[in-house]
C-alpha cells in the first residue's frame, strides 16, 4: 500500500466542544461549506455514532465505519472493525493520496497519532456540549490560518490548518 496522508477534519469551539447531543452545536454554513471541499472524493472514516448523526450519505465520498457493534444498519457505509483495517480500505481505490478522519472524538483519539494534518475549524465563542476535543500538543504547528468575523448572528471562527511537527535526530525542527 502506497503512503496515503491522513488528517483529520473537525470544528472545535473555545471551550472544547465539537458535539451536543449527536449534533454540531452550532450552525455555520461556511464550515459545512468547508468539510465538503477538503472530503469530496475521499474516502472517510468515521465512528458509527458518527455515521449516524450524517443526514444521509454524503454525496462523493466512501463512508468507512469503525464499528464494534454486530448487527446495525449499516446501508451505504463500508464497516470496519480495527483502525488498521479502516486505513487497508480507505486505501483501496483511492487515486487522492488523502484520507480524512471526520469523527468522533475516540475515533480521533485513535487516528491522532497516525495524522499528518489536522484541518480545524476553531469557533471563537464557547458551546454547550457532550463532546470535546482538547486542545493539539506541541506535536502539531499551524501552517495556515483564515480569520473570518462574526456576522448575521453567527461567531467568529478561523480555518486553521495543522501540521505535525518533526524533528530530526539533532532534535531540529524538519
Amino acid at each position: 500500500m502506497n503512503k496515503k496522508e491522513i488528517f483529520l477534519i473537525y470544528a472545535r469551539a473555545a471551550n472544547g466542544a465539537i458535539g451536543n447531543e449527536g449534533r454540531l452545536p452550532w450552525h455555520l454554513p461556511a464550515d459545512l461549506k468547508r468539510f465538503k471541499a477538503l472530503t469530496l472524493g475521499k474516502p472517510m472514516i468515521m465512528g458509527r455514532k458518527t455515521f449516524e448523526s450524517l443526514p444521509g450519505l454524503l454525496p462523493g465520498r466512501r463512508h468507512i465505519v469503525l464499528t464494534r457493534r454486530e448487527h446495525w444498519d449499516s446501508t451505504g457505509a463500508e464497516v470496519v472493525r480495527t483502525a488498521a483495517e479502516a486505513l487497508s480500505k480507505a486505501a483501496e481505490g483511492n487515486e487522492t493520496g488523502e484520507i480524512a478522519v471526520v469523527g468522533g472524538a475516540a475515533i480521533y483519539d485513535v487516528f491522532r497519532p497516525m495524522a499528518d494534518r489536522i484541518e480545524v475549524t476553531e469557533i471563537h465563542e464557547d458551546y454547550p456540549g457532550d463532546t470535546f476535543m482538547k486542545p493539539l500538543g506541541d506535536e502539531w504547528r499551524e501552517t495556515s490560518r483564515e480569520d473570518h468575523p462574526a456576522t448575521d448572528g453567527r461567531p467568529a471562527y478561523s480555518f486553521v490548518t495543522y501540521a505535525r511537527h518533526v524533528e530530526d535526530d539533532a532534535g531540529e525542527a524538519a
